[in-house]
Order: C-alpha cells, then sequence, then structure tokens
C-alpha cells in the first residue's frame, strides 16, 4: 500500500513540474585549469578555435594565455598551457599599472586580435598577441564611462565590426549601451535591457550570428550567479532576446568571458572561464556548455 502510495505522489509531482524551457543550455563539463607561472590567473576573456581544440585567454594583469584543450569523445576534461606572456602598449612597452586593466578579447575574420580594457578606457588591435599594440579610436563616451566598470564586453561579427559593451549602464533602468564600430565610424544605435542585477561580463558573435551575453551578479551571502541571453541582429537592432541560463547563487564561478563555437557534431556550445581574483577560495574554472533548441 506504501509503495502504492508513494508511486501516486511521484506520477502527480511528474504531472504538474514545469516542462523545460527551451532554448536552453545544458552544462556538459567543468574543470579547473592550474598552471605554475606566478601570474597565472584573473583571466576575463576567452576565444576558443573554430574547432574546439585551443584557445586564447587575457587576464586582467595584463597578461594572455594561449592553451590546448583535452577531451574525451568531445567532453572537455581539462585544459593546458601552450603560450604565457605580457601584453604590450602601442610602443612596445609592457603594460603596467592602470594600463593592465584587460577584459575582453574579441578575433575578427582577418585574424587580428581585439582587446578591451576598463581602467585605462580603451581598445587596442594585435596582429601578434605578443607584440606591439595598434590604437583603436575611441568613442567620445569611453572618456565619460564609470571607472573599473567599463568595457567588459568585446564582440566581432562575421563582417569585422567591433561590438563593445561597458559593464554597467549608470542606472537600473537604463539600458546597456552596445558601441558599434564600422568603416572607421562609432556609433550608439544598440542598447540591450538591463535586467535585475546582473552586469555584462562578456561577448560573442555565435556560428548563427546572434550575439550572446554573459552577465554576473554577486551576493556576500550566497556568492555568484551567471546569465547567458542570446540576441538577434537585424534592420530593428537587437531583438528576440532569449534567456539560455540562469544559474542558482553560489552554483556558479566567477565567469567573466565567453566563447560560442560549433563542435563536429554540429552542436553550439557555449565555452565560459572564471576570474579567480587571484584568491585562493576561487578557480580558473571553465565550463562548457551544450545550446538545447528544443
Amino acid at each position: 500500500m506504501i509503495q502504492l502510495v508513494a508511486l501516486i505522489l511521484m506520477l502527480v509531482a511528474a504531472a504538474g513540474a514545469a516542462a523545460p524551457e527551451f532554448p536552453r543550455l545544458e552544462r556538459d563539463a567543468r574543470v579547473v585549469w592550474s598552471e605554475s607561472p606566478k601570474r597565472f590567473g584573473g583571466f576575463s576573456a576567452i576565444e576558443v578555435s573554430d574547432d574546439g581544440e585551443t584557445f586564447l585567454a587575457i587576464s586582467d594583469r595584463g597578461r594572455w594565455a594561449r592553451g590546448a584543450f583535452e577531451r574525451k569523445d568531445g567532453r572537455l576534461t581539462g585544459a593546458r598551457m601552450t603560450g604565457f606572456g605580457a601584453l604590450h602598449g602601442i610602443d612596445g612597452h609592457v603594460l603596467r599599472g592602470r594600463e593592465v586593466d584587460a577584459e575582453g578579447v574579441a578575433i575578427a575574420p582577418d585574424g587580428s586580435i581585439y582587446v578591451s580594457f576598463e581602467m585605462q578606457h580603451r581598445i587596442r588591435r594585435f596582429t601578434d598577441i605578443d607584440g606591439p599594440a595598434e590604437g583603436v579610436p575611441s568613442h567620445p563616451d569611453f572618456r565619460g564611462l564609470q571607472p573599473n566598470s567599463a568595457l567588459e564586453a568585446l564582440a566581432v561579427d562575421d563582417q569585422g565590426t567591433i561590438y563593445a559593451i561597458p559593464e554597467r549602464s549608470g542606472q537600473m533602468t537604463r539600458p546597456f549601451p552596445v558601441y558599434r564600430y564600422r568603416g572607421g565610424v562609432w556609433d550608439k544605435t544598440l542598447s540591450i535591457p538591463r535586467e535585475g542585477r546582473f552586469l555584462v561580463t562578456g561577448a560573442d558573435f555565435g556560428p548563427d550570428g546572434r550575439l550572446y551575453v554573459l552577465e554576473r551578479d554577486f551576493s556576500w551571502m550566497g556568492g555568484f550567479s551567471n546569465r547567458v541571453r542570446r540576441f538577434d541582429l537585424g534592420p530593428e537592432g537587437l531583438t528576440d532576446e532569449a534567456t539560455l541560463l540562469e544559474t542558482a547563487f553560489g552554483s556558479s564561478d566567477n565567469f567573466e568571458g565567453i566563447s560560442v563555437w560549433r563542435d563536429a557534431e554540429g552542436r553550439t556550445r557555449v565555452t565560459l572561464i572564471a576570474d579567480d581574483n587571484f584568491f585562493a577560495l576561487q578557480s580558473t574554472a571553465i565550463a562548457e556548455y551544450v545550446l538545447v533548441e528544443g
């Protein structure tokens, strides 16, 4: 009799459970990346190669790291570093002091590497990540962006157009501005809605041409929460918002970097990297999600 009652209760619970929402991201793997160099850590951005085998990560301490993923049957099992060095200024000097706070990275179709910085608000272009930088003109707004909350997210579309999004919008009710650089001119016609306390930490264009935006919230009692939203880009701007992921407080790392790519089976994968803040209780975690459309 007890077993029958238990079965009935299970069936009732299953019938009343909410159906899973689509599209959504399902976590496939999480690994901790650890290396020996003294300045290893603080990674705020990542770009994964089209085949998902290698990556470039950028640290907010003015360092870059190249790495290779370890996989089993396509699933992420680890990462190892294949190169590590300092970012340089336009004249070739090693970045130092307030210059170092790199937060976003994006690789253009021609192989150019763009890096955004948020203490001294600027974007730089590199033909070789270990070489001198080249200047990119700034939008007039950049000078007035909030300290330590500026050009956090950087993305480049398949036409080579640059998109930069600050971490904060200035007010809870104000959308996040999306600065776009094309044809040598900046515009600020695009924006994404600000919803809740989440702040922007990363962005990338997926192989589907959509813009994926990584956001983070933090509670001293609960820890970190992350959200990934996706937007279509068309004549009407950024539309068709879809929330693909929202993690519970304390169930997520301090994810700041995002890269979207397609695996050999045709599935869209989203790779996230966490900033450990060089704090013993945090780690350089790399998590990978698979997009499920329905």
